[in-house]
This record gives C-alpha cells, structure tokens and sequence, in this order.
C-alpha cells in the first residue's frame, strides 16, 4: 500500500510529464521553421564565398573591393551567430526574463508567420504597446502551443487573430480562429509532427501557473507581471 508520500510523488509527477511532453511536441512542431531560421544566414555566407572566390580566380579584386566583400562576409557571419543564438534560446531558454508584452507576442508570431501564410491564414494583432512586461518562457510556450493547437483544427484557410492587453495589472492575450470568407489558394499542410490539441495546452498552463480559459475557437491566458527575484550582482570595476 502506497504511503502519502509516494501518493505525493506520482501526483507530482504526471503533470510535470505532460508538460514536458507538451514542450517537446511543440518543438518537434517548430523543428523546420528553427531549422530555416538557422540556416537561411549560413546559406547567405556561403554564396557570398563562391562570389567571391569566383571574382578571385578571374582576376585578383581590388584591395578596396576584397576589402569590401570581406566585411559583408564578417556582417553575415554576425547575423548568423545571432540568428543560431536566437534558435538555441527556443531549445534551452536558460534563465527566464522578462519581456515586454507586444515583443513577446511578436517573437511569437513571427516564428510561425510563413507556416500560416503558406497555409493560407490572414494573421492580425491587436497589441497595447505598453512597458507592462511578462516572462518570456511563459508566453512563448503558451502562446505557441495555444496558436498551433487552433489552427490544428482549422479544416481550412482561417482568419487568426491575436489581442494583448493590460486589464487590472494582469497581461490578458488571447487567439481566435474563424474561417476566411474570401476566397484563397493554399497549400496543403501536413504537421511533422503529431497535433497539439487542448491537454498540450492545459499542461503548459499549469506549469507556468497561467490562468487559462477557452470558449469554442478561442482561447484566453492571463498572465501576471514578471518581476525579477534575483538578487542585484554589483559589476566587477
């Protein structure tokens, strides 16, 4: 017979489970657009050195224009290592920060803007632009898995739509699917992954402690103001 303790444990547990599984479905869902994001610079880099390896074996450049092709190569170096940072933060957030409430629903639906436009969905924000920050692990997960999950049932082209506002201290987001109207060619989509659907949703709530309501085709978080706890570190002089 189970102690207290072990009946603790195992309740423990299965949430935490489902919300590590919710994180990793999320992932796998996001796997090609992080991929493209990661990529798309390197790919930059390397056609920027076969011009420029072309240009060398017809004729030596001039000092002024090796010189020229030399800092768009260190600018596209740059802009990739900041874009390979970018991806790791999805993969391993590391210490949560806050963010500023329309930067983080930004990230968010910029990350899925060409996954929605191939499929043929009208995208639109209404965003206060407002200091009131939230943690950025929150809304990231949350308002990911809760824009996937809504158009996962979409049955075809939809109108998403995302509202973020300040209501009585607390950060209120929410996401609503209907289907379009007007006509408009799409491509035919098939998730690399399993469907996220609403236990993916909840599991993730539950573990960043975010209030979650959902009314048909919409879903509603509100999340609290993110305050840092850590102790100020004083700057070596």
């Amino acid at each position: 017979m189970k102690d207290a303790d072990d009946t603790s444990r195992a309740a423990g547990r299965k949430p935490r489970a489902g919300a590590e599984a919710a994180r990793y479905a999320v992932l796998r869902r996001l796997g090609p657009v992080l991929k493209h994001d990661m990529v798309v610079n390197l790919q930059a880099i390397s056609m920027m050195a076969e011009v420029l390896n072309a240009r060398i074996e017809r004729a030596a450049p001039s000092p002024a224009d090796f010189q020229a092709n030399i800092s768009k190569l260190n600018r596209l170096a740059r802009e990739a290592v900041a874009s390979c940072l970018k991806v790791a933060a999805w993969i391993e957030p590391g210490e949560d920060q806050g963010i500023r409430l329309a930067e983080g629903v930004d990230e968010c639906m910029a990350l899925l803007a060409s996954n929605f436009n191939f499929r043929g969905f009208a995208v639109t924000r209404d965003v206060d632009e407002t200091d009131f920050q939230v943690w950025r692990i929150a809304v990231r997960n949350l308002l990911v898995v809760s824009l996937i999950t809504l158009t996962d049932t979409a049955t075809g082209p939809c109108h998403v739509h995302v509202k973020a506002e300040v209501r009585n201290g607390i950060a209120e987001i929410s996401v609503q699917v209907s289907p379009r109207e007007d006509p408009v060619d799409a491509l035919s989509f098939e998730p690399s992954y399993r469907h996220l659907d609403w236990a993916d949703v909840q599991a993730l709530a539950d573990a960043e402690s975010v209030e979650l309501m959902r009314d048909g085709d919409r879903i509603t978080m509100r999340m609290p103001r993110a305050v840092a706890t850590a102790p100020l570190q004083i700057a070596p002089v």
